[in-house]
């Protein structure tokens, strides 16, 4: 689902060339559930923010779904977010003037949907993801967590193939936390959905299916879950 061929990204600061990523040579395949974890500055983010085609790699390519995408233009980046890509943030983004509902289903309006097509299936994503009774609310309304909640229903309305989820756990305590990877795992299973997960999280890490460890730009270790966690 997701190659990725010798990616590199640099950045210039102060006149000196800073490397956030160095030569990452992987593959994804479809219905993975894979967690990148490390320090801060590591360059998880950036990772993140190049597949989803919201940062442009200095060298190297990037293949979705059997397609590289070297060479697109914006215009084609945006419409494979809105037909492929589902992206969870950690700051959740949700439009506060709008209701949980009406959040979920702009995304689905703004590709096209008909309103009533699009409310059908906003409802149904709130229910899956346990914020039905919460849809006529406004995020100001909402805790963290339900925030959390609607901002991954509106990552899965449109039926993504492939889920990115930046510190999703990252803004709500560590019991809403585990709630909210056990959803995104679950419904993501369900979907067959790939999912890419960057977190600082041990805990929310290991709910994946395996581990990368990025230092210093590079990718340096794959763990596999603990047999006790696949239990679980």
């Amino acid at each position: 689902m997701v190659v990725l061929k010798g990616l590199s990204k640099s950045y210039v600061r102060g006149g000196a060339t800073v490397a956030a990523l160095a030569d990452i040579n992987l593959e994804i395949r479809r219905g993975e559930f894979c967690a990148f974890i490390g320090p801060s500055g590591c360059g998880k983010s950036t990772l993140l923010n190049l597949i989803a085609g919201l940062d442009q790699p200095t060298t190297g390519d990037i293949v979705l779904d059997g397609r590289s995408t070297t060479g697109l233009s914006s215009s084609e980046w945006t419409r494979i977010r809105r037909e492929t890509i589902g992206i969870v943030f950690q700051a959740f983004h949700l439009v506060h003037g709008l209701t949980a509902e009406e959040n979920v289903a702009l995304p689905l309006l703004l590709r096209g949907d008909s309103g009533r097509s699009a409310a059908m299936r906003a409802s149904e994503v709130l229910e899956m993801v346990g914020m039905s009774r919460r849809r006529h609310h406004r995020p100001g309304e909402l805790s963290g967590g339900e925030q959390q909640r609607v901002a991954i229903a509106r990552a899965l309305a449109h039926r993504p193939r492939l889920l990115l989820a930046d510190e999703p756990t990252g803004n709500i305590d560590s019991h809403q936390g585990a709630d909210i990877m056990t959803l995104i795992r679950n419904l993501a299973k369900a979907g067959e959905q790939t999912v890419l997960l960057v977190t600082h999280s041990d805990q929310a890490a290991h709910t994946a299916d395996y581990v990368w460890t990025i230092q210093d730009g590079r990718l340096v270790a794959r763990t596999e879950r603990h047999p006790e966690l696949v239990a679980r």
